[in-house]
């Protein structure tokens, strides 16, 4: 295990291929220093074909560089061993800002914030505890929403679950007299497990 360039520089001479992995929610800026250095150690270096970053880790701690400069005081969200909640905190200091708090929730803010107030929140945060927050703080001047990109990525569900998916469409169009291979075909990049499993809670018989 590795956590800086220096640390790739100590390792031994390895006689088999190396393979190089990341932490999930590692920091972006970190990882990329680590890698650097794996590299040039390791020339034939073994990676997976897409990065194993967490996607959602990597906009926030862009969308933070872009904000925390200009901010009086950063508020990040997110447990205290969360290791991305961590780096949000790390990374907004590192940025310039003079205040950086890590809270659990809006009873953990500090009384006397004021200026311009930056929040985020660790990939894992509910977002009811995120918008609880910025009630509390109850800015004067509404609220900016920086967006550095769109979280557009899509999981493919499971085998089965797609297999349900497609039973359940099926069901559907023949209860509503539709030839079953009628319309487009399914969609599910915006249908989730859980909208699934309750469809078919209410369709079963009591």
């Amino acid at each position: 295990r590795v956590e800086s360039p220096a640390e790739v520089d100590a390792l031994p001479d390895f006689e088999t291929p190396v393979a190089l992995l990341a932490q999930t929610t590692l920091s972006h800026r970190d990882w990329a220093d680590v890698l650097a250095a794996a590299r040039s150690r390791f020339p034939d270096l073994w990676q997976p074909g897409r990065s194993d970053l967490c996607f959602a880790t990597t906009n926030r701690q862009s969308a933070l560089l872009a904000i925390a400069p200009r901010c009086d005081a950063v508020v990040v969200i997110g447990s205290a061993n969360s290791s991305n909640t961590k780096a949000l905190a790390a990374l907004a200091a590192e940025a310039g800002c003079p205040r950086v708090y890590r809270v659990n929730g809006p009873d953990e803010l500090p009384p006397d914030l004021s200026g311009t107030v930056g929040v985020t929140a660790g990939a894992s945060a509910p977002e009811d505890v995120v918008e609880a927050v910025i009630e509390h703080l109850s800015p004067r001047h509404g609220v900016e929403e920086v967006r550095v990109t769109d979280e557009d990525e899509y999981f493919p569900p499971p085998r089965r679950l797609r297999d349900l998916l497609r039973a359940v469409e099926r069901v559907s169009r023949l209860a509503f007299g539709v030839a079953p291979d009628d319309g487009p075909p399914l969609d599910d990049h915006g249908i989730d497990a859980a909208s699934v499993l309750s469809a078919l809670a209410d369709r079963s018989p009591t």
